[in-house]
């Protein structure tokens, strides 16, 4: 499948546009030491709370780099490296896109495979939502976001979460 990429000046920047987006995605619990989980709630659907998640900008971009980058457009989180080091799980998930979505993939595209990080950051770390994105956050006590999660998916990977600290 061929993904077109083009550049397109908005203002004073140079923003990335695609025709189709790339069905593989990835989906970042951010978590604190004693497993509060943050949640954001998607703008585009009220009530749809979700971990940080986001395709694959480019098809040579790489998962690590994808989750890095939408860790940062969705919260204003810096996984440094050092400070903030994002793990891979390792894990991945193939799920049917929501036909409300399926629109902004290439005809014949209903699945997707979305790779599992999670995050370790302080309870106080300032949340800068992207208000075209996302409209609220909020930390929760695992079980509680695992409830909240609007996918089966995202509320599966906290519930793993536990596992993937050791």
């Amino acid at each position: 499948m061929t993904y077109l990429r083009v550049e397109v000046k908005c203002g004073q920047r140079l923003r990335s546009c695609q025709l189709n987006k790339i069905p593989i995605s990835v989906l970042v619990v951010i978590h604190t030491v004693d497993l509060d989980v943050l949640l954001i709630e998607r703008a585009d659907r009220a009530g749809f709370w979700q971990s940080v998640t986001g395709s694959l900008d480019a098809p040579d971009e790489s998962l690590a780099l994808a989750a890095t980058r939408e860790l940062f457009e969705e919260t204003g989180i810096v996984a440094d490296g050092v400070s903030i080091v994002l793990r891979d799980w390792c894990l991945s998930n193939i799920y049917d896109i929501y036909p409300t979505w399926r629109h902004r993939y290439a005809p014949g595209v209903t699945q997707n495979t979305e790779h599992v990080f999670s995050v370790c950051v302080p309870r106080d770390i300032p949340i800068l939502l992207s208000p075209r994105e996302h409209i609220a956050h909020a930390w929760l006590p695992l079980l509680e976001a695992a409830d909240r999660c609007f996918s089966s998916s995202n509320a599966e990977a906290i519930l793993q979460l536990p596992r993937h600290l050791r």
